[in-house]
Parts: structure tokens; sequence; C-alpha cells
């Protein structure tokens, strides 16, 4: 790992325990929701919320369809059960079936938009209940990649974790105590089965984040990306992701008229 990617854990987590609180203080909201998917994104942010406000004041979301992974719930349960927080199941298979079976050629990739999408419509409902907002669990290497989906995964009211690395995630998750079974195991949104991150990425947490942190902090052009060592088809690959995908960091465009 390189060093410019490396935290002082105990710093960063005061300051984003104190980010959390700051923002639910400024609007007026006392209660949190976040969809807990047994992955080590939504771990931290958990802990994190937990942190700042309290464990009775979250509600953490378990949302599971018919072909997730058994061990996705079983470490969401581990988590939310050493934080005390509180949790509810939902099961979004009922929700997500008649979509797909309108397609039956439908692809992987759309299958799990209709998936992230329809598990945010369960969490805003559940903020609207608990009078609470949702927390983010989107990281800094997923947001330039694009690896997230619109008004799905990537809906929040705040995220404490979007200027953080993939690989500066397990590092904090580590000094926060999230088990070792959630931190270690391979990174996948559990959308299809078998389906991990890395895999589809083409390349590695640790590889995008040397990267990008160079590319995107340092603003090194490919000339001097290969002189730090990378791949030249690495960096066009990484570098089309990040130009493709701006439009998922911005907001709406809207056409002026006055």
């Amino acid at each position: 790992m390189l060093p410019q990617l490396k935290l002082d854990a105990s710093n960063i987590t005061d300051l984003l325990t104190e980010f959390i609180r700051s923002e639910f203080t400024r609007a007026r909201f006392s209660r949190a929701v976040i969809g807990l998917s047994g992955g080590v994104d939504s771990a931290l942010a958990a802990a994190l919320t937990a942190r700042a406000l309290g464990p009775e004041n979250l509600l953490c979301v378990m949302m599971p369809y018919a072909t997730s992974n058994p061990h996705s719930m079983e470490h969401a349960v581990l988590l939310a059960e050493q934080l005390g927080v509180r949790t509810e199941t939902v099961e979004i298979t009922p929700m997500v079936d008649p979509m797909i079976a309108t397609d039956p050629d439908m692809s992987n990739v759309r299958k799990g938009n209709i998936m992230a999408r329809n598990r945010m419509i369960v969490l805003y409902d559940r903020s609207s209940r608990e009078r609470g907002l949702v927390v983010g669990t989107g990281n800094k290497t997923e947001t330039y990649l694009g690896y997230s989906t619109l008004f799905g995964d990537s809906a929040c009211a705040i995220n404490p974790l979007g200027n953080l690395y993939k690989t500066q995630v397990w590092q904090l998750a580590r000094s926060m105590g999230v088990p070792d079974v959630i931190v270690n195991k391979a990174p996948s949104a559990d959308l299809w089965v078998g389906q991990t991150d890395e895999e589809e990425l083409g390349f590695s947490y640790e590889q995008a984040d040397a990267l990008l942190y160079f590319m995107i902090d340092e603003h090194y052009d490919d000339a001097r990306l290969l002189e730090q060592g990378f791949d030249q088809t690495l960096i066009t690959s990484v570098r089309n992701l990040v130009r493709q995908n701006e439009f998922k960091r911005l907001p709406s465009v809207i056409a002026k008229v006055s």
C-alpha cells in the first residue's frame, strides 16, 4: 500500500464521528437508517454512526434477495449484535422478481440495478417511518469508477465514507473493531451468485487505489503514471471509467430558461 493512502485511524474516526453528529444536528434529525449488507463499507458506516448518535438511534436494515449469499446475512447480524443497534430484515425478492419477469433476457447488471434501487426504496421508507436520515456507504474508489447504481446504493442524505479509498475503508474498519470475517472477505455487491467486485472490474482495489491516487489526487498524466510502474492497459481502463462515469458524480443538469 502506498504511504500516501495510510491514514491516522484515530483522528479520522473522530473527524467522521463529528461529521455525522454535526450534520444530523444541522438537519435537526437524531435517528439514522443504514442498509447493512454484511460487507465492510456498510459495517464501517454503521460503526461510525452508532458511535456518533448512539446505537439506540441507528436502525440497520438487512435486505436479502433469493440468491444472496447466506454469509452476507450472518455477517450483517454479527456486526449489528456487536454494535448493539436495532435491526430489521426486509426480503426484497417479492419486490424484485415481478420486474425481472417482464424481460426474460435481462442481464445480471440490470437485475442488480433493480435490486439496488428496491433496497433504497425500503431504506427511504424506513427513514420516513423512523423520522431519520439515510446514511450512505459508498467509498471514493467506487465513486470514481462509477461502481454504483444511481438512485440505488449511491442515494443517501449524508455519506461519511465518500472521501475514503477502499483500502482506507479497510484500515479504518480494522481499527474500529469490525470483525475480521467481514474485513478480510472478497468484496462483493452480492447481486448474483459468485459475483465479486474485483472480478467484475478486472483489477484489484489495491491497484485501483494506487493508480487513482496519482491520477486524481496528484494529477499525473499517463507518462508519469508509466514511470511509477503502472501498466498502460490499467491506466487506460481506469481513466476511461473515471471519464465515462462523471455523470454519476454530478447533480442532474437543469436547463436554464430564465
